[in-house]
């Protein structure tokens, strides 16, 4: 199976997984009238819209390179993390607002936890077997958008085990009152998994350079033929697109190495680097150790 193919499964598995989640939810916070696990449900809510952000994202970004996209598709992934983690923002706030009201109105009803615990039990579960499959795919494609999604259900495998823990000693205690503590906590946990997401997104949007330990793993390549070339003065620029990653590289050349020499150079540091990074883009520019420094006494007198 390929990595696209790969990616449509993963991202049909989560919209399938949120779908069954966000109906359970609704209907126990409904009977239970827990707003704890109301507040799930919008949680849930939020992943499914995700999850299909993330399914349309992968169809788009695995289409091919075309005349009104000459880099490829791959800001589409980026452009749908961005999106969930607003998404997650968002939802977190709602939570807060309906808590913070319920608590400060002291309109909190006594909830049928029972049906509750199991339903968040259930959910705890589905979220491991869920975003484990989602971030083991996306670390083999690269995939953006699926890690965005396995950090939102992520969040919700926390927020699901506080939430049944809660309902657990207010089942005990009978204090009803932890029930919107308990929601705003959970709301906590969802704004900061948002606010992470969204950064991580909006880097790759705005063409943030790859992590320095990409960059020092390119030099290192290069010095293995540092006989022949010399990598220039941040000679390097980086960046990843969707689940490519984007790799400019200028070096220097002896004044006598031929173009043949000089073309089989490149393409063994373009083998090795693959090698460590398969779904890259890579393009070098070979330039003579000489250029900008005597070229205009010696290069620019050849042929007269």
């Amino acid at each position: 199976m390929n990595n696209s193919t790969k990616k449509k499964y993963t991202a049909g598995l989560s919209i399938l997984s949120n779908i069954i989640l966000s109906v359970l939810k609704i209907i126990t916070g409904i009977l239970s009238g827990s707003l704890s696990i109301i507040s799930e449900a919008i949680h849930s809510l939020s992943d499914l819209t995700a999850s299909c952000l993330t399914f349309f994202s992968v169809i788009k970004s695995s289409k091919p390179a075309d005349s009104d996209h000459p880099y490829g598709h791959g800001k589409y992934e980026d452009m749908a993390g961005f999106l969930e983690g607003v998404l997650i923002i968002t939802a977190s706030f709602v939570i807060i607002y309906e808590s913070a009201k319920k608590i400060v109105t002291g309109t909190v009803m006594a909830s049928e936890n029972i049906l509750g615990i199991w339903v968040m039990l259930i959910a705890v579960l589905f979220n491991i077997i869920v975003s484990s499959i989602l971030f083991k795919v996306a670390k083999e494609t690269g995939s953006i958008s699926l890690y965005a999604d396995g950090e939102h259900l992520r969040t919700d495998v926390y927020s699901s085990m506080g939430v049944l823990l809660g309902l657990v000693i207010i089942k005990i205690t009978g204090y009803s009152i932890l029930d919107p503590v308990i929601a705003i906590l959970v709301a906590v946990i969802i704004f900061r998994t948002g606010y992470s997401v969204s950064v991580k997104a909006s880097e790759n949007l705005l063409d943030h350079s790859l992590p320095s330990e990409n960059i020092d793993t390119i030099k290192q390549i290069i010095q293995t033929h540092s006989d022949c070339v010399v990598l220039k003065s941040n000679g390097i620029k980086a960046r990843q697109v969707g689940p490519t990653k984007d790799i400019d590289i200028v070096m220097q050349f002896s004044e006598n190495t031929t173009i043949c020499e000089c073309h089989k150079v490149c393409d063994e540091i373009e083998k090795q680097i693959r090698t460590i990074y398969p779904n890259c883009s890579i393009s070098i520019h070979p330039e003579p150790i000489c250029y900008k420094r005597n070229c205009q006494k010696t290069c620019a007198n050849i042929g007269r």
